[in-house]
């Protein structure tokens, strides 16, 4: 046997010193990720803490006259929307999956298309378009010779219209998930199905269906959270819900502290969705078996089978995006002149500034969340990381709330003590700006990039830091030289995710943007408010086409696992 050199002993003492120094650096990353925890939830602490404040007279008033129509609003809205988003988006995802017909491959990713519009835009598009004055009821009189009041006509500005509008820009989340689901399904189980005389409908309803439970009932939560923290499309449709309930009481009232009670009712609501999700998974237990590599021989839909198929597809998509964005495109290009000026630029950098600072910020937390994670994943930890990557289930109203009241008191206590000691007074120092904004959006979309980069960042093998630090690598240095080069892709793809959410991103700018510092979706806000649609059109189109982006990603990543299937 070799003798071991003294070289050798000496690198394998350096090599321990290394790894024990590695074991107690850690530290510094778990206070640091316990501090973002901390500072993420800050905005929900601050709303809970106002529950048992006393607000006065006002929250009675509300309570007998307005907060019973704001629940049944809300709850209507959850509903209407949960079921018609499940029909859409589970039926579609079936179809595009297992069955072959007409332009089957093209709708795998033009499902996904009504992504790229927030649900905002199409209420102030199908208003436009289905008005008394639109298109379709004056081509509806100039064919029959009606007049008013001889037809009947459906009000989009409605309830029914508020969750068509949600439900036609929402339904791809079901979508994707579910149609993932059904990709990962045990081929053995479905061929059994066959072999045991199933045919389509019923292999979908008792193996394909219950197999796919945990990613449906993912997808709907994701859909209703969004459906609640909605504000532009119940305001602009008249819904009173809680959303548009907080806004009222904060400028309408000027009682923040009834605003932020409204706002804790609505965290209740979030905090039911979370808590049925994990009940209704709480003894199912879902497994995979062999046989997941093999394709599974699609059905073959003909005759009026495969037209009623494409229909099926083709009609969501072409609501939720293909006729909006048309109708945008003819309405910018009409009204060129006053929707693209020196204003839309100016708006537009402004957008662009805030989403590009968010997403930078949201990328690198999440990096070092995700990565003071892999150092040490405690059950401390896990918990602080958790808690900072909960604010996407958080709507921006009550983020908005939350960050004002504990600004506005800290801006006040510095504005006390320097007329104390200095005689000046510093007026709003965080209130209303650019910082109060962005952390806002941080809060509200730290989780987007945060499970992106997590789930990148666990598929590198844990060899990969061993040999790092056999070699001299600090954490940091593993991190910066290693990692990072290796998900680059996540990086980005998580840093556009959320570049695109500040983008659309409407009650938290509306509440919390400086003065004479509009958006991109607070100038659509403020125009269709005014009944200039015209002139809306161009910033919604804008919005609509910066959306597109995530899309094409999901886009090329549904095309690679359909090709990977295929090899197979």
């Amino acid at each position: 046997m070799e003798k071991p050199t003294r070289h050798s002993s000496t690198a394998l003492a350096n090599f321990l010193t290394r790894s024990r120094v590695s074991l107690v650096k850690p530290s510094g990353w778990t206070v640091l990720v316990a501090v973002i925890a901390l500072l993420v939830s800050t905005p929900v602490l601050s709303v809970l803490s106002n529950i048992f404040v006393d607000s006065g007279d006002l929250w009675q008033h509300l309570a007998q006259t307005v907060l019973w129509s704001y629940i049944t609003n809300s709850f209507l809205l959850m509903v209407g929307v949960g079921l018609c988003v499940s029909v859409i988006g589970v039926g579609t995802a079936w179809l595009v999956t297992m069955c072959r017909f007409p332009g089957s491959r093209l709708f795998e990713w033009a499902l996904l298309l009504p992504l790229a519009a927030p649900a905002y835009v199409l209420a102030y598009t199908y208003t436009d378009f289905l008005e008394f004055a639109g298109p379709v009821q004056s081509f509806l009189r100039d064919l029959t010779g009606w007049g008013y009041g001889d037809y009947w006509f459906p009000n989009i500005r409605s309830l029914g219209g508020a969750i068509a509008m949600l439900t036609l820009v929402l339904y791809p989340y079901v979508y994707l998930l579910t149609r993932v689901a059904f990709l990962e399904q045990s081929v053995c189980a479905l061929e059994a199905s066959r072999a045991l005389g199933c045919g389509p409908w019923r292999s979908f309803a008792t193996i394909a269906l219950p197999l796919a439970r945990p990613a449906i009932v993912a997808g709907v939560s994701l859909v209703l959270m969004e459906t609640l923290n909605d504000f532009g499309t119940v305001q602009y449709f008249g819904v009173d819900t809680f959303t548009t309930g907080i806004y009222r009481t904060w400028f309408g009232f000027g009682e923040r502290v009834a605003a932020s009670q409204l706002a804790a009712f609505l965290l209740l609501f979030i905090l039911c969705l979370i808590l049925l999700e994990r009940w209704s998974r709480r003894r199912a237990r879902y497994y995979r078996s062999s046989g997941t590599d093999r394709p599974l021989q699609d059905y073959q839909l003909k005759g009026w089978r495969g037209l009623g198929a494409t229909l099926a597809c083709l009609v969501p998509v072409s609501l939720g995006f293909m006729l909006p964005a048309a109708i945008l495109l003819q309405m910018t290009i009409t009204n060129a002149t006053t929707t693209i000026d020196d204003r839309f630029w100016s708006f537009a950098s402004h957008s662009f500034t805030l989403a590009v600072v968010t997403a930078t910020l949201a990328v690198v937390i999440s990096l070092l969340m995700a990565y003071g994670l892999r150092l040490r994943s405690n059950l401390g930890m896990l918990f602080a990381a958790r808690i900072a990557s909960m604010g996407y289930a958080v709507p921006g109203s009550v983020i908005a709330v939350g960050i004002l009241i504990p600004l506005g008191q800290l801006d006040n206590t510095i504005d006390a003590w320097m007329r104390a000691t200095v005689g000046i007074s510093t007026g709003l120092l965080l209130s209303g700006t650019i910082t109060a904004l962005v952390f806002a959006y941080l809060v509200r979309f730290l989780a987007v990039s945060f499970g992106s980069i997590e789930s990148s960042l666990g598929k590198i093998t844990p060899n990969l830091d061993d040999a790092a630090r056999s070699l001299g690598y600090e954490p940091r240095q593993t991190l910066l030289k290693v990692h990072i080069p290796m998900m680059w892709g996540s990086l980005l793809t998580a840093g556009i995710l959320v570049f695109v959410d500040a983008m659309k991103e409407l009650p938290a700018t509306l509440i919390i943007r400086p003065f004479n510092f509009d958006t991109l979706a607070v100038r659509v806000y403020n125009l269709a408010s005014d009944e200039r649609l015209a002139e809306a059109a161009g910033p919604a189109l804008a919005i609509v086409l910066v959306g597109i982006i995530p899309v094409i990603f999901l886009s090329l990543r549904i095309a690679q696992s359909r090709i990977a299937q295929v090899k197979n």
